[in-house]
């Protein structure tokens, strides 16, 4: 039936009359199952189908999976391996394309040592159970206990580890050797692989991104899911094999600790998880803020009282600071986020919880699980301790690095002078100005440990991926450039410059203010007796002694409101009820269309003859109908989230296309 419709169709074309693409393409596309159903299966004709159907609409993913059925059964994996991970893109969680692209991997694996590793899939885990993040495929994973013993490694069981170097894990044309002579090995590379595989070469596990927050799965570089090289080796972000999948997941939730890894089963090792290494990883600063306004709905951000350090900054319920103070990371990207740091006990499961992760979760404080990867590394780390995290001072930076900011002038006379109390003069007897252009800041390695000064970052744009050593100062020469040097001229000043760019730290007056605050939790140039400089004398303003303004904060979208009526606007803006339904991470859990509000299964459709398509408001299928009720219910937890935070106004029932959660389903 499906070849005389084709037949029609062709006469029509002859006849001038014009048949709709997307028929034509659901004709071939349905002809081609009809051809891979037939007993045996016509699989040259059903190839020849889906590349006719692809012609018209590349992005076909019925024809992609059907392609790649076609291939798979004439002996063509590699094809078909290619035109399943297209189809995986468009329908991740399709049963029938995790199958195939499974089996598919497993057979490559004879053939092409790369092209074996598993499609990029996305899982959407619905217990605590799974480590989050993990792709499809992977071994099961021993459950492990609510308080993770990190001196046993849960992968051991599945995976295998070695030490290596780069003296002994070489790259060659097509792929990495492992040399396996007798040679001093610094042990220094992660090597990896997954046990009772027909694959049984070594996999390199790099280091775990961390420059940004990213929470979900980890997912398989697309260059080489289909055997090509990296095109961003050394700055790409996704895996290169599920062996690093497997270790990242697990790495990211604390449930491993990679430096324990290259040795797992050895009695003397130890693992120190530092606060220095925390904001390593994550950057940011900790703090500590009222916890009544932290708490409060909408949220506040408010520090300590300038004139009286026992009460917070609110302007006009002032709690008591000590009492009430919580810990709190703080991350300047785009936006500032805060991420609450609760204390630890012992009933704590050291896992991160679905529900915050989602949609909020609705319990906040009395939850046992961790909101924030951050907040389950301070947990690890006081667990492994045995104590409570206490304010960090002067650990503002780079971990290996010390900072200080002192006077330009002492210390061209090669002294150090520090800012007085008010921070108005430097504390030499000349007293000089303690202004943005006169102060210097000094770092120490602990390498070296001697104090050198550090030039402001390069304003070059587009700023570079990673600062390098200029060529004349690494040869123990004097910079010969004329100008100002774009590259760094020690290895401190390359690390600093590193952390400012991660931390969206534009300038050394930026760098300064969370320096201070670091020393001082609550102080800040700003928040000070600042002065400004008018025909070379000092002068106070007005507003160098106003009360910082503690405002609304909105976590969702990172911003503050220093007023009621810029907070109404915030919140019946557009782009914020957008951010309230929906997140970037969201789109990559469905399936099927977006709910149309009417949740029924279309009779049409059952039988044959819906020509609504995607226009249609019933829902096709009765999977796509529990998709929708289970999105539903997914959106009403955040919208009851939203409410319960005051991120909504109270008589706002207008959400557009989401208003169909106000309604009951008939």
């Amino acid at each position: 039936m499906y070849t005389e419709a084709l037949s029609i169709a062709e006469y029509a074309d002859s006849e001038d009359i014009s048949v709709p693409t997307g028929t034509l393409e659901k004709l071939y596309a349905n002809r081609a199952a009809a051809y891979l159903n037939i007993v045996p299966g016509l699989h040259d004709e059903a190839l020849v189908d889906c590349e006719k159907a692809l012609q018209l609409n590349e992005g076909n993913h019925r024809a992609l999976y059907r392609k790649a059925r076609a291939l798979k059964e004439m002996g063509r994996y590699k094809e078909a391996y290619e035109a399943v991970a297209k189809c995986s893109l468009a329908v991740p969680q399709d049963p029938n394309v995790i199958r195939l692209t499974q089996d598919l991997a497993k057979m490559l694996g004879l053939k092409i040592r790369k092209a074996y590793v598993r499609s990029k899939v996305r899982v959407c885990l619905t217990d605590h159970d799974k480590p989050m993040g993990m792709a499809l495929g992977m071994p099961d994973v021993t459950p492990l206990p609510a308080i993770v013993d990190l001196a046993k490694n849960p992968l051991a069981d599945t995976h295998e580890f070695k030490q290596a170097c780069s003296n002994c894990y070489v790259k060659t044309v097509l792929d990495f050797t492992l040399y396996t002579e007798e040679h001093k090995c610094k042990k220094d590379i992660l090597l990896g692989r997954i046990k009772n595989q027909l694959d049984k070469s070594w996999k390199l596990i790099r280091p775990r991104p961390t420059k940004s927050q990213y929470v979900g799965p980890y997912y398989i570089c697309k260059d080489v899911a289909i055997g090509e090289g990296c095109r961003y080796p050394g700055h790409c972000t996704f895996a290169y094999c599920q062996e690093e999948i497997d270790v990242w997941s697990l790495e990211r939730k604390g449930f491993i600790c990679r430096d324990f890894l290259f040795d797992p089963f050895g009695p003397t090792s130890k693992i120190n998880l530092t606060v220095p290494k925390i904001l390593q990883e994550h950057h940011g600063i900790f703090m500590f803020l009222c916890g009544v306004c932290f708490d409060h709905k909408p949220r506040i951000i408010s520090k300590t009282n300038k004139d009286n350090p026992s009460l917070c900054s609110h302007p006009v319920t002032k709690h008591a600071f000590e009492d009430q103070k919580c810990l709190v990371h703080i991350l300047r990207e785009n936006t500032v986020r805060y991420s609450k740091i609760r204390p630890y006990s012992p009933q704590n499961q050291m896992d991160i919880c679905r529900h915050e992760v989602r949609y909020g979760c609705l319990r906040e404080d009395e939850c046992f699980y961790a909101h924030s990867l951050i907040e389950l590394k301070v947990w690890m780390m006081q667990h492994q301790l045995g104590k409570l995290l206490s304010p960090i001072k002067g650990r503002f930076g780079p971990p290996n690095l010390k900072m200080q900011f002192v006077c330009g002038q002492c210390w061209r006379n090669g002294q150090v002078s520090e800012a007085d109390k008010n921070k108005k003069y430097c504390t030499a007897k000349a007293r000089h100005s303690w202004s943005k252009d006169k102060r210097v800041v000094l770092v120490s390695s602990i390498e070296r440990k001697k104090w050198t000064t550090i030039r402001p970052l390069p304003t070059k744009k587009p700023i570079p991926s990673q600062f390098e050593i200029c060529m004349h100062v690494s040869t123990g020469k004097k910079c010969q450039y004329i100008g100002n040097c774009t590259f760094a001229h020690s290895t401190e000043e390359r690390d600093l410059w590193t952390y400012m760019k991660e931390n969206n730290i534009p300038d050394m007056e930026q760098l300064y203010e969370h320096w201070l605050q670091s020393q001082k939790p609550g102080w800040s140039e700003e928040a000070s007796n600042s002065t400004i400089k008018e025909n070379g004398k000092q002068i106070h303003m007005p507003t160098d002694y106003a009360e910082e303004v503690a405002g609304n904060h909105c976590w969702l979208c990172g911003k503050n409101c220093n007023s009621d009526r810029q907070w109404q606007q915030h919140i019946t803006s557009e782009k914020h009820r957008e951010k309230v339904f929906n997140s970037e991470d969201d789109q990559n859990c469905w399936q099927y269309r977006f709910p149309t509000g009417t949740f029924r299964v279309c009779e049409r459709y059952l039988k044959g003859t819906c020509t609504e398509e995607e226009l249609c408001k019933l829902a096709h299928g009765n999977e796509e109908l529990k998709e929708w009720t289970e999105r539903r219910e997914f959106l009403l937890m955040k919208l009851a989230k939203a409410r319960k935070d005051h991120l909504i106004a109270p008589n706002d029932n207008d959400f557009g296309k989401y208003s169909f959660l106000l309604k009951d389903i008939k």
